[in-house]
């Protein structure tokens, strides 16, 4: 699918050529082609929904922007909610310039439905809003454990998503970490000083348990795989976390499932799939996150594992998707669809979406990045990396620094280090030569 800037307009106008495209895209195109953008909507009002309006106000868009979240508060950085934000009770996460872009804000209640044909968003009962274009920024929900469907009761106040285990129906202490309120209401609940077991040890629920450690809480990490972080780092990287892990004293059990939690009027003990029987007064599910895509059946949009869209970040005549929920070609895997959750992902691709949609000339794409803080020490990488490629370690040092770096096909398409920055912008210039 190409688009193009319909000759002789400014960016809010805007001309999409169709060839090779789905049906669905055809159904819209005929409607719609070289109308004005005078309604832009976007679904979702975090990060990348935030930087999609902020692009979109800085090349000279004038119309209607219209945010719809499913949360109450306004776009903030996510990041801090499993570090300072549960240590600083005066930590702000607030996201600068929301109150500079002359935007409807809608927020406290998601998207429910995409009437592609009619350009609606849908919001239940709530009036809909029309739109000329669209973002879909909606992001990702949290994973639940498998069980029999009882719905675990969050901590009060929280507005996080209820887990699914056996046992917990109406049984306090079982708790997500997505939102803002879901940190507010965990941090106050660490007042307590509790017993924590937090299920599953990659990014989440291994920063989860530095923090906590640094707080001198008893904490037991269950993972059902083999070592920590196996999936973005690999196994041999994912080792030396199990040891940095322990080393900071954390009961690390791997290759166990937490199955089913129970208590007196809360959480005081969680049971493994092996039998063994955790003592807790908290128990956190941290086993990563899915794209938000539930709203968006039967729309008429290519769903895969997350909204698929062109290099251009379109999935359909002016519809295009950002951040967390979006899957799009890969530049450094020659075009595989991947779905990139980092937050540097959500920045780029937001603004991307943003030119898009006015078909406005994108500026090339960046190399992924993330970074991970355990224990004084930080994760940082470029690129892609893990289980699907073929590591190298380039260097280990006892003091647990060490760099790695990954490759498809005979070629470095990612590096990953700790401690071994310099190497690691060596590693970025070599990577950004696929996007020039």
């Amino acid at each position: 699918m190409r688009h193009t800037a319909t000759a002789g307009t400014g960016p809010a106008m805007r001309r999409i050529d169709t060839a090779g495209a789905s049906p669905a895209m055809r159904r819209v195109a005929p409607a719609r082609a070289g109308l004005a953008m005078r309604r832009i909507a976007i679904a979702g009002a975090g990060l990348a929904g935030l930087t999609a309006a902020q692009e979109l106000r800085r090349l000279g868009y004038d119309g209607e922007i219209s945010l719809v979240g499913a949360e109450r508060h306004r776009p903030y950085r996510r990041p801090p909610l499993s570090k300072e934000f549960l240590l600083d009770p005066e930590a702000d996460v607030a996201l600068p310039g929301t109150g500079e872009l002359g935007a409807t804000w809608l927020l406290g209640h998601p998207a429910t439905g995409l009437d592609l044909a009619g350009r609606r968003l849908l919001r239940g009962d709530l009036e809909p809003v029309a739109f000329d274009g669209l973002i879909i920024a909606t992001g990702a929900r949290a994973r639940t454990l498998p069980g029999t469907g009882a719905r675990a009761t969050t901590l009060p106040g929280t507005g996080g998503r209820a887990t699914t285990l056996p046992g917990t129906a109406g049984l306090p202490g079982v708790v997500t970490l997505r939102g803002l309120d879901d940190a507010r209401a965990l941090r106050a609940a660490l007042g307590a000083r509790p017993r924590v077991v937090l299920a599953g040890a990659g990014f989440l629920g291994s920063e989860l348990a530095a923090t906590l450690r640094s707080l001198d809480l008893p904490v037991t990490l269950v993972e059902p795989g083999r070592v920590p972080l196996r999936r973005p780092l690999g196994e041999r990287l994912g080792a030396v976390i199990a040891d940095l892990h322990r080393a900071h004293g954390v009961d690390l059990r791997l290759g166990r499932r937490v199955i089913a939690a129970a208590g007196t009027g809360r959480v005081e003990h969680v049971r493994l799939d092996d039998g063994t029987v955790l003592p807790a007064d908290l128990l956190v599910v941290a086993l990563g996150a899915e794209p938000e895509l539930g709203w968006l059946h039967g729309s008429g949009l290519r769903l895969d594992r997350g909204v698929v869209t062109d290099r251009h970040g379109l999935a359909a005549p002016g519809v295009a998707a950002a951040g967390d929920v979006a899957r799009r070609p890969s530049v450094l895997l020659g075009g595989e669809l991947v779905r990139v959750e980092h937050y540097s992902a959500a920045v780029e691709q937001g603004a991307h979406a943003a030119r898009s949609l006015l078909g406005a000339a994108a500026p090339p794409g960046a190399v992924p990045s993330f970074w991970c803080d355990l224990y004084g020490h930080r994760l940082r990488s470029v690129g892609v990396t893990g289980t699907g490629y073929r590591p190298r370690l380039v260097h280990l040092e006892p003091d647990g620094r060490f760099l790695a770096e990954y490759q498809r096909d005979g070629r470095v398409v990612g590096a990953v280090t700790a401690g071994f920055v310099r190497h690691l912008s060596a590693y970025r210039h070599l990577l950004a030569e696929a996007y020039a």
